[in-house]
Order: structure tokens, then sequence, then C-alpha cells
């Protein structure tokens, strides 16, 4: 069970504030059965304005600390990218992003205000040689209204992740009922945790225990167990 999108990286988002805090986070996670870890935090450029070497170096603290504390997993990072004007003047300019796997690209929209010109990015991003991984999708709430939209999101590219919390009350009964819709249909292609807090954390324990977690990992169509790097001898 391999989690690509998480905010454990200390003190640069909106996630864990410590590696003391992220330690805690991710031992509870092995508990529910992770494996492995590749850290995604927020690029925003109103709010979170990061970049491979502010995330590189929160990546080396925790792993260090890791280390110090006998924890024994590492933690690899990638990023959130937002999809905003910031994002598309990158892209155009062909800006290196940080991606995982066959150069998948981890990407958000706004919660509030629908994307523009999403078929201008998926391609441009495509012709770069990336793989959009849309994360959350059942959290933007103006797609509610029209289910099939998520299968246009498909048709451009995206692979969809879902939020494990989502299949829970825990973001409001809408996101539930329509993370489920979108598993039944098989529309998920990743599923992670979000990991931001000890809320969280705790939400996921109440909800789910190792077993389930396995179970719905071994869902047809998801994908993570293709993406975990084997161990080095």
């Amino acid at each position: 069970m391999l989690d690509f999108h998480n905010h454990l990286l200390p003190g640069i988002d909106d996630g864990s504030p410590n590696p003391e805090t992220s330690l805690i986070l991710a031992k509870g996670l092995v508990e529910l059965g992770f494996t492995q870890f590749i850290c995604s935090p927020h690029i925003i450029a109103d709010t979170h304005p990061n970049n491979p070497e502010t995330i590189a170096k929160a990546a080396a603290i925790l792993n260090q600390f890791a280390e110090n504390n006998s924890f024994n997993h590492s933690f690899g990072y990638i990023a959130e990218y937002m999809i905003d004007d910031v994002f598309r003047s990158q892209l155009k300019q062909k800006t290196q992003f940080l991606t995982f796997g066959n150069q998948k690209i981890l990407t958000e929209f706004s919660y509030i205000q629908k994307p523009d010109h999403i078929e201008h990015v998926t391609f441009e991003l495509q012709m770069q040689g990336y793989e959009p991984i849309l994360a959350h999708p059942e959290r933007y709430i103006y797609y509610h209204n029209n289910l099939g939209f998520y299968e246009y999101l498909k048709d451009l590219g995206f692979e969809l992740q879902l939020n494990l919390l989502s299949l829970t009350p825990y973001y409001g009964k809408e996101v539930q009922k329509v993370a489920n819709h979108l598993l039944k249909k098989g529309m998920y292609d990743f599923i992670c945790t979000d990991m931001h807090h000890e809320r969280h954390l705790q939400a996921l324990q109440d909800f789910f225990s190792a077993e389930d977690l396995q179970d719905l990992y071994a869902s047809p169509g998801i994908k993570n167990h293709k993406l975990l790097q084997k161990p080095q001898n």
C-alpha cells in the first residue's frame, strides 16, 4: 500500500507542522497497513509557494529525523500542483515539475471555482510527456450535478485519485455519495490519504481497519501497487 498524496513533510504547507507530528502520522498509517510514502506538499502561488528546493529540504529533515528515531520507512517527495495561472505559465515555459513513476504529476483544482481551459492544460501536459493525476475529484462540488463530466476528465487524460475519507461522511454526505458512485463505476485509478493532521489520522482509524484498506486497495482498477518501489538488495 503506497500513499503518494499526503502532507507529511513538516512546516511547508497546511500539513504537519514539525517532524514529531509527521512521525506520529506516519506511524499511524503504518499500523493501517501502509508500506511506502511519497509526500506531496502543495504548490499554490498565493498561499504555499513551494519549489523543488524547499520540498527537498523538508524531506531531508524528515528522513533524518525518521532515521534518528528508528523509523524504518523513508519519505520520497513530489508536489501537489494547483492548476492556476502560475502553473499554466510554468507549463508554457516547460518548467520541470516534480513527478514520480512514469512522469506522473499530481494536480488539483480550486474547490470553489471551476477551472477554465482544462483541455489545453491536459493536452500540453501530455505533449511534454507528463501523465496527470487529478487529486480528490469527488470534492469539486461544481461537478456534482454533472457526474458525466468525470468521464470527460478521464477522456482528457486524467487519472483519478480518491481520498480515503471521501468514502465516509468526513467531508460531507454529498462528497461521500459521489465518491462511492465513482468507486462503484470503476472510475478511480488510485487511492490516497491526503493526510494533513491528527484529525485525519483519527478519522481513518475510526472508519477503517487495516483489513478494510487492504481489500479496498485490491479493488479492480486501483493501481497504487504498480507504483511501489522494489526494495534494494
